[in-house]
């Protein structure tokens, strides 16, 4: 693993990969860069970055959990490509990565040349985003990866056609192993701000979308997915007909970005933005 400093002194992991036009991959709320391990050996002629949010994966925890949000999460995005000397990239971004993605073209459109999400968008379906804030901070029941690969098909509602090997891969990247168990891989206290947010006023988000305008966009849904609709996809279509769309088989909320329909679109979005 990489590292770099953030402005507020907090030290980030970060992996780099590749050579071409720069793409951060920004994963989802409570995953690390492992998200975009499986789909790393499929690309070609891209600078993969790879980070992991402060309070994830390998990088510091804050002790302010408040700053667990989108948009200090952004400026850490900014300040990565800074450390880098990268001054305009592409984002891959993967639920909350998405979300950081559409605010960044509207606080810091200058440096991106297009922006790729993972099933998000402006219109998130609010029982399903109450589902995934019930069970952040909470470790999972399972004494070790083999039992979690094991229970997971039956736990995520809406994913099929996974083969066994692929969903233990999923748990080493979901948790780290410990005597006592598995333990998730980020600060627990990431619970406090996810609630308060949740709990607070609601945000419009298309304003975030529309800033997306003049920059390549690609729209990856889970067809399964609850958390992006049917709905709210024909509506962002409406608005950007140009849009690069695909839907993945088999997947919920999130696809795992190995997926024939999803490498298929991102190497399309690589191609438009190159």
């Amino acid at each position: 693993m990489k590292r770099f400093t953030t402005s507020d002194g907090l030290n980030l992991a970060y992996e780099d990969d590749g050579e071409g036009p720069a793409v951060l991959c920004l994963a989802g709320l409570t995953r690390t860069h492992r998200d975009f391990d499986d789909m790393l050996p499929h690309i070609k002629g891209a600078r993969l970055i790879r980070m992991d949010y402060r309070g994830r994966g390998e990088s510091e925890w804050d002790k302010n959990p408040l700053n667990y949000s989108v948009p200090i999460e952004a400026r850490d995005a900014i300040e990565l490509l800074d450390h880098l000397d990268i001054e305009k990239a592409a984002i891959i971004g993967s639920s909350r990565g998405g979300i950081i993605g559409m605010f960044l073209a509207a606080t810091a459109k200058a440096r991106l040349s297009g922006v790729f999400l993972n099933d998000v968008g402006p219109e998130i379906d609010r029982a399903d985003l109450g589902r995934i804030v019930a069970y952040i901070g909470k470790n999972p029941p399972w004494r070790d990866y083999l039992q979690a690969a094991k229970m997971l098909p039956a736990e995520m509602e809406g994913f099929a056609n996974i083969p066994p090997e692929r969903w233990l891969l999923e748990a080493t990247h979901h948790w780290r192993q410990t005597p006592f168990g598995l333990v998730n891989r980020y600060d627990p206290a990431l619970r406090i701000s996810t609630e308060a947010t949740f709990n607070g006023p609601e945000v419009d988000l298309w304003p975030l979308f529309e800033a997306l305008d003049g920059l390549s966009v690609a729209l990856l849904r889970g067809e399964n997915s609850r958390l992006l609709t049917p709905d709210a996809v024909r509506r962002m279509q409406a608005h950007r007909p140009d849009v690069m769309f695909s839907q993945v088989p088999d997947r919920a909320h999130i696809p795992l970005l190995d997926e024939d329909e999803s490498l298929l679109l991102i190497n399309e979005f690589l191609e438009a933005i190159a």
